[in-house]
């Protein structure tokens, strides 16, 4: 048999499958029994919601590192590598890794058509299973109820937020979403909820499975001022639980607050300064991450995020009007053609003094000109810069010291920015 590499196991699970998603748990769930997958680890924690998923996972894994636990990751999509989708205890997984796994995985599912999404998941179940690990933490792909990583079943199930997203697979009501996010709640194990205001079907979800289910506002909340941040919650014994002037983080701290939550179920030791350094080193890319640059004797910030979605606009705009700058911001701006475009721009507007637009580097981008004319039918002042490298460079031109040019709309916007930047 001819050794594959990653890249051509990549473009082999491309074109596996007729479509690029096929909602269900029928065919993963054979294909998992072939390969005989058992519980990737003794604790199992799936985490989903509109946005939000990508840091609550990051701050919670630290958290139990932080205790000595080994501890996998699984989230979705990458920015500019594969191995950034599994993490086995702090590191991704090698391309040798990876390869050993889909060979496993095509060897087992025979005739079963499987999605890259699919061979992907089953693949980073079988690494963690070989890998000795205390925990896991699994972020969902598309929705819960029907997502390949809901085969296993959760010891703890998180909810970070409900918004609307994916319409066509989701619904177009945050009732709807709520029903297929709560597709990951188990009988009797905890459930969390990050989301200020759940739908009813997700408490309904919650009371017919008899799932403890903790909400923010009532079982758990923080407070965040100027110089710090206070967190309050319950551990499973119902005992309350502060943590008081936490530092401030880059990250959403909303995301940071249910993953002490969640923590503080899992029975771990509880100590405040380990915990306060765990929170204080987690890093995502792509979120809310600002870095610092130098253009022609000017020294500016950019800011990459990969929000993509009206909520996710509107938590970039709080985050943007908190944290006033010396100068002014520029975006640079590219968006997916299923995406609301006017419900992603409204709440930035005020934020942003000029637009850079271009079309993202997949078919299924929306055309600059669409951008640029619903900027420019707001008033806004918007120009077309052709790709996002050069979207970047022209607000750079543009900007002046102390300026910060934010990027964001989409993993791919973020993605070019990170590879301009390993340019420049």
């Amino acid at each position: 048999m001819i050794e594959r590499s990653l890249d051509d196991w990549l473009a082999y699970l491309e074109q596996l499958h007729p479509t690029a998603i096929e909602m269900g748990l029928e065919r993963s769930r054979e294909a998992a029994r072939r390969l005989g997958l058992g519980r990737p680890a003794p604790r199992v924690i799936t985490v989903t919601g509109t946005n939000g998923k990508g840091s609550t996972c990051a701050f919670l894994a630290e958290l139990m590192r932080a205790q000595g636990l080994r501890v996998g990751v699984y989230s979705s999509p990458h920015l500019l590598r594969y191995n950034e989708r599994v993490w086995l205890n702090g590191v991704e997984a090698s391309d040798a890794q990876l390869c050993e796994a889909f060979t496993a995985v095509e060897a087992a599912r025979g005739e079963i058509s499987l999605t890259y999404f699919e061979m992907g998941t089953l693949a980073a179940f079988w690494l963690f299973g070989r890998a000795g690990l205390d925990a896991v933490v699994l972020e969902v792909g598309l929705g819960g109820r029907l997502d390949a990583v809901n085969l296993i079943d959760a010891d703890l199930a998180l909810v970070t937020s409900i918004g609307l997203d994916h319409a066509d697979w989701l619904g177009d009501s945050r009732e709807s979403v709520a029903f297929e996010k709560a597709g990951i709640l188990r009988a009797g194990k905890p459930a969390l909820c990050g989301d200020l205001d759940p739908p009813a079907p997700l408490l309904d979800k919650a009371a017919e499975l008899e799932a403890p289910l903790y909400l923010r506002g009532r079982d758990y909340d923080l407070a965040i001022g100027e110089q710090g941040w206070h967190w309050q919650g319950r551990d499973g014994a119902g005992q309350v639980l502060e943590l008081h002037d936490l530092p401030l983080l880059d990250l959403p701290m909303e995301n940071a607050a249910l993953a002490l939550q969640a923590f503080a179920l899992l029975g771990l030791d509880w100590h405040p300064p380990v915990l306060f350094e765990a929170l204080a080193r987690t890093r995502v890319t792509g979120r809310l991450d600002r870095r610092a640059i130098h253009w022609r004797g000017k020294s500016l910030t950019l800011l990459l995020d990969v929000g993509h979605n009206p909520h996710a606009a509107e938590y970039l705009a709080r985050r943007l009007a908190s944290t006033p700058i010396g100068g002014q911001r520029l975006a640079v701006f590219g968006l997916l053609a299923d995406k609301d475009l006017a419900g992603v721009l409204q709440p930035l507007l005020p934020q942003i003094s000029s637009w850079s637009v271009a079309a993202l580097p997949t078919p299924r981008s929306r055309p600059a000109a669409e951008l640029l004319a619903a900027l420019q039918e707001v008033g806004a002042e918007a120009s077309d810069a052709g790709d996002i490298g050069r979207a970047i460079e022209a607000q750079c031109e543009r900007a002046s010291t102390g300026d910060e040019i934010v990027v964001f709309g989409s993993f791919y916007c973020v993605a070019e920015a990170l590879e301009w930047l390993a340019r420049y």
